[in-house]
């Protein structure tokens, strides 16, 4: 798809819980190539507000990374920690609107399932800890996913009413996602596929707090041997440990399916990405929410 002179502004968006392994770079660079190849903006995001796993120096290394893979950013770079004032101003909003309510289940009542909506019409919840939770609607959500395709979800059947803020008193994911994306202008979204049933719950914020829905491609997960996908928490390595820069990128083209040209084989880094930011085809990039070997 080819959607040059639109105002595309694209973004990478990681979590500093260690270095960034194959499955990092298959996402970062097909969300740079996306944008490059439309003449766009690509963004970098460090979303550092679950404290819990945030390790100490891994931002500085992901940073390290993508500039030893030539993966250029435009702008500042934006830190989720410096923007906790814009959620809460999300959740006064949604408050306002009596969508929010306060709840003390414990996990395991959603574990696999989606919540009851024990909590909905208590109000006898005032000390803490307790978790924010937006109310939700059984009203089908349906959107046109670049790789995917047509994908159609109702919240009450996959999440029920999900956490804004946890109880600990750190911003959930979804919400931080969907405020910081609008802050951005980000118009297109490039991510792997594992993120694909979060993309209704934040559709469903956008639509409540006024925000504007961006275009959504979910790429192939890179996934190891046993079918696992490769994850920081499983101690993936870190992509250029022993490996060159080139190899890297040449490695993650053809994952991405852009069949790179054979006098790549030995070029350098600059001549890959501009030949890969030239030649790019999401159209190629197969369907596949379960993942492929990488």
């Amino acid at each position: 798809m080819d959607i040059r002179n639109d105002g595309y502004t694209g973004r990478f968006a990681p979590t500093p819980s260690g270095p960034l392994h194959f499955g990092s770079i298959v996402a970062a660079l097909a969300s740079y190539l996306d944008a490059r190849h439309n003449d766009g903006k690509w963004l970098l995001r460090i979303e550092d507000i679950d404290t819990p796993r945030v390790r100490a120096g891994a931002d500085r290394q992901i940073i390290d990374t993508l500039e030893i893979l030539g993966l250029e950013w435009d702008g500042d770079i934006v830190y989720q920690s410096e923007r906790l004032g814009h959620y809460e101003q999300a959740l006064a909003m949604l408050a306002d609107n009596d969508l929010l309510y306060r709840c003390r289940c414990p996990r395991r009542v959603t574990k696999g399932k989606p919540y009851p909506g024990t909590c909905r019409t208590r109000a006898d919840i005032d000390a803490k800890p307790y978790a924010l939770r937006v109310k939700t609607s059984d009203r089908s959500i349906i959107f046109e996913d670049v790789i995917q395709g047509r994908l159609t979800g109702r919240l009450n059947e996959l999440t029920g009413d999900f956490i804004l803020r946890r109880s600990d008193g750190l911003i959930a994911y979804n919400l931080a996602v969907v405020v910081d994306d609008a802050g951005q202008n980000i118009t297109h979204v490039v991510r792997g596929a594992d993120l694909v049933d979060t993309t209704f719950n934040q559709i469903y914020l956008q639509s409540v707090l006024n925000l504007p829905v961006p275009v959504y491609a979910h790429h192939p997960l890179a996934v190891d041997d046993s079918g696992k996908k490769i994850s920081k928490q499983d101690r993936a390595t870190d992509v250029l440990a022993g490996v060159s820069p080139e190899a890297v990128l040449l490695r993650a083209l053809h994952f991405l399916e852009q069949a790179p040209e054979q006098n790549l084989m030995r070029a350098g880094k600059r001549d890959i990405l501009a030949w890969a930011i030239t030649h790019w085809n999401i159209d190629a990039v197969r369907s596949s929410p379960t993942g492929k070997r990488a």
